[in-house]
């Protein structure tokens, strides 16, 4: 018989498996990834370019429309680094006026800044770096410390200046007389930035950049300092005459000096009491505010964008799945609209992804047809992005829950009213990183805090998962707790007789493949292709039988598994058709079954969420243990796992997991762990390397400690600001606090080295340092200044994306503040206790040297060498 005589053949679309979803209504959403070398902006410019192509290929009842990039955000944080890098130079130009009194001077210093940033950008160019956040960021960070370079140069040169006749000769005096300590100091702010180079993944990948601007930066600064600055300097500045507004620091006895002078003289003279004061103060210090800091991988920053997974009772349909989506959409809108904010756009996407396009999958796994994952962004200047996801977590799960119950429990769903609410009971939400920084540092983790647990036995695995939930379900700090795998998900189970398949003369796999277009579709089973001739396109043919003939499990009783004549053989005659479940999803970690329970933080950080996680297990292992009855060691008794049914002897229950479980926390805890144990270990590097490098180049390690010793007080002041301002340690504090090192050092070598010069030239120790504090004081309060100054519109985290660098400008305020003032007050102190016993002769081990001990005449090392 033809074809057409029993089927109905009809010009369709494959089994729906999906909607994408913008705005609520259907549609055909394309994604679009750029590589990773390729410019985010670049990639923009080029799609929206394209747009008018891609509309004249589509009939003209389909409209093409660009809804959603990334770019918005990523110009204007630009627009704002670049802000904060004016804002900052104006500010360093105004603290030099302030100090020097000169605008010459003031156009001498700024100039060096615009140079410096050409320079690393043509250096970032050749290294093959672009321009991005991270970049920006590193030049923005680099405002405030190129003034390091030229305000020493320039504040040395006006010393000299007030001492000689001659411009010239005062530049060029002033200017080689530091041209040594302003190399140990560059050196030594190079040196703090090892830690991230030791950074792996993606920190590493994300700090790389910053980390080449910053060097790049300095290393102008310091060539323009020493070649550039003189020739201005000689061109613009005046020679010194008596009736000058600019005077020396000896000239100019400020009531500002002798605040500074007279509580350093009082601590010289009560020396050997102040450094083991400062020693014990800074460590009690660091004891007692260090553990209540949070710790985070990254701040967290108000994007405007959110992401949430809607899980509907398990084995929901998607066109059901699609109607709770739509009622999350509209619920979110209104509360949203309640909290004084606006939606911009909503992306999302319901049911799985098709089967035609796998690659997908890596952007969006979804676990099933009862789940949508929705991403929405708010207008810029609307509501609060944690008080919104706060107030949604409270809310929108029970709208959700009594809206569904309400909806199943019509006529035409035949669901009695207790099993339509208990099955509405299941709804779920969960919140997931929208930003790039978060979705990177989780690696692949859907939800910041992750737990697997993996072990070959299945059910063992859910029987663990289920006892550790319950366990963390205690922890206030761990929001939208759920499994991540689907484990229950419902299957009608068919068990063929094979003695009635015998009787009946049909095999195993016929009954199977007659199933199959009553299920699904003979797409997989057998696939089959029409080619059109006339366009050479192929269509798939696929058998199935339409949704509508097949709606409940006794529909597939009445299936034809064969039919010989007027006898036909129906699924219910040769087999057993029953309601179950199965494991919807079953994941795998290094060839073990997987089990994961997945949540959020709110109202805390990532530290304190790491400790509890760990006494958390501890107490769930340890619960697990049962006392029996039986022989045990002295002092010891039998322990009895209620999972694994082992037996072992011990004094205390055992804390560790069943055996042949084994429990990893994932998501963004092992990267922080990895993270900061390699950003420690590299601080711990970078200082040793200050060290040896001011051992070879004072030749002496006393005068290397006492270079070392402001530090502390560093570390200490970017405790106590990020506590005060409530910024978590992040990496960006911490390259904040690693910078605020640098420079903290780089001003003590600058006291310590003419203090030691005085000392060599004669004076007595505390003399020394009070000579060097009195010389030095003005330059050390100028590039402090200037670059607290420079580091101000970082901190306050103005504009787009800055609440993300703010934290690297606080800490570096608050590190430059209590180490600058520890070098101007304690450090002279300090210096009188470590050199004081030292013979005034220099500690130089070279033979040549006339003032070492191990000098050696020239006549002397003529007759020895004769």
């Amino acid at each position: 018989a033809p074809v057409t005589d029993r089927p109905m053949i009809d010009d369709a679309s494959d089994i729906p498996t999906g909607y994408a979803l913008v705005n609520g209504k259907r549609a055909v959403y394309i994604p679009v990834t750029k590589r990773a070398q390729a410019s985010t902006l670049e990639v923009v410019k080029n799609v929206r370019a394209n747009l008018p192509k891609m509309q004249a290929e589509l009939p003209d009842d389909i409209h093409v429309s660009f809804e959603l990039d990334q770019s918005p955000f990523v110009t204007r944080a630009m627009q704002n680094v670049a802000l904060e890098g004016l804002m900052a130079a104006l500010l360093v130009g105004l603290m030099v006026l302030l100090f020097l009194r000169d605008w010459r001077s003031v156009i001498v210093v700024v100039l060096n800044i615009p140079l410096a940033l050409i320079a690393a950008l043509v250096a970032l160019w050749l290294s093959g770096q672009t321009i991005n956040l991270m970049t920006l960021g590193g030049l923005a960070l680099a405002v405030g410390i190129l003034v390091d370079e030229a305000t020493v140069a320039v504040e040395n040169v006006h010393v000299h200046r007030a001492r000689t006749p001659s411009l010239a000769l005062a530049v060029w005096r002033g200017v080689a007389e530091t041209a040594v300590p302003r190399l140990l100091a560059m050196l030594c702010i190079l040196a703090v930035f090892i830690p991230s180079l030791l950074m792996p993944g993606a920190a590493g990948a994300l700090f790389l950049p910053l980390t080449l601007a910053v060097g790049f930066a300095m290393v102008a600064s310091y060539i323009l300092s020493s070649t550039f600055v003189p020739i201005l300097c000689v061109w613009l500045l005046k020679p010194h005459t008596h009736t000058s507004s600019t005077l020396t620091i000896s000239d100019r006895p400020t009531r500002w000096r002798r605040a500074v002078l007279a509580p350093a003289a009082f601590l010289v003279r009560w020396r050997y009491a102040v450094l083991p004061f400062y020693l014990l103060a800074t460590s009690s210090a660091m004891l007692l505010l260090g553990p209540r800091l949070g710790m985070d991988i990254f701040p967290q920053v108000d994007t405007g964008t959110f992401q949430l997974r809607l899980r509907a009772p398990t084995g929901t349909r998607i066109e059901e799945t699609e109607a709770l989506t739509q009622e999350a959409l509209r619920f979110i809108q209104q509360e949203v609209h309640k909290l004084g904010g606006e939606v911009a756009i909503s992306l999302g996407y319901v049911g799985v992804v098709g089967s035609s396009y796998p690659i997908n999958a890596i952007y969006l796994w979804m676990g099933g047809p009862h789940e949508s994952a929705i991403r929405i962004q708010l207008r810029p200047g609307s509501v609060s992005l944690s008080e919104l996801q706060s107030h949604l977590r409270e809310k929108l799960p029970g709208h959700l829950q009594t809206w569904l119950a309400a909806r199943w429990k019509q006529p035409r769903y035949v669901l009695p009213d207790a099993v339509a609410e208990q099955r509405a009971r299941e709804v779920q939400v969960s919140f997931e990183p929208a930003d790039i920084v978060n979705e990177i540092m989780s690696f692949g983790a859907p939800t910041p805090v992750e737990i697997q647990i993996a072990g070959a036995s299945l059910p063992s695995n859910r029987l663990y998962a289920e006892h550790l939930l319950n366990q963390l379900r205690s922890l206030t700090a761990l929001q939208d707790l759920q499994f991540v795998q689907t484990l229950d998900y419902p299957t009608i189970q068919v068990q063929f007789d094979r003695e009635k398949l015998a009787f009946s003369g049909v095999t195993t796999a016929e009954a199977a493949r007659a199933m199959v277009p009553f299920t699904s579709s003979s797409r997989f089973t057998v696939p089959n292709y029409w080619r059109d001739p006339s366009s050479g396109i192929g269509y798939q043919v696929q058998v199935e039988v339409p949704y509508a003939l097949v709606q409940q499990a006794r529909d597939l009783e009445l299936i034809p598994v064969s039919a010989s004549g007027t006898n036909t053989v129906y699924l219910r005659d040769v087999a057993q058709v029953s309601e179950g479940v199965m494991p919807g999803q079953i994941d795998r970690y290094n060839m073990k079954r997987v089990v994961s329970l997945m949540a959020n933080i709110q109202g805390s950080d990532l530290g304190r969420v790491r400790r509890q996680l760990t006494q958390a297990i501890t107490a769930a292992n340890a619960s697990l243990w049962s006392p029996v009855d039986g022989f045990a060691p002295p002092g010891q008794r039998l322990w009895k796992n209620r999972i694994s049914q082992e037996v072992k002897a011990s004094a205390e229950p055992p804390d560790h997991p069943p055996r042949g479980i084994s429990v990893d926390i994932r998501g963004q805890i092992t990267p922080f762990q990895e993270l900061f144990r390699n950003l420690t270990l590299g601080l711990a590097v970078a200082v040793v390397v200050i060290v040896l490098m001011l051992v070879a180049y004072y030749q002496s390690l006393r005068l290397a400690v006492a270079a070392v010793v402001p530090i502390a007080a560093s570390l200490v002041g970017v405790t106590g600001v990020l506590l005060i301002t409530g910024t978590t340690l992040n990496v960006q504090s911490f390259m904040g606090a690693i910078m605020a090192v640098g420079v903290v050092t780089a001003n003590a070598i600058l006291l310590v080295t003419f203090a030691e010069r005085a000392r060599q030239a004669g004076q007595s120790a505390p003399e020394a340092g009070l000579t060097a504090l009195r010389e030095r004081m003005r330059a050390i309060l100028m590039t402090s200044t200037a670059m607290i100054a420079g580091m101000l519109p970082m901190a306050w985290g103005l504009g787009e994306g800055g609440d993300q660098t703010a934290p690297l400008g606080r800490a570096v305020v608050g590190g430059l503040v209590a180490g600058t003032a520890t070098t101007l007050l304690v450090l002279p102190a300090v210096f009188a206790v470590v050199m004081g016993r030292s013979p005034a002769r220099s500690p130089s081990l070279s033979p040549f040297h006339p003032e070492s001990r191990y000098y050696v005449p020239a006549a002397q090392e003529s007759s020895h060498a004769s």
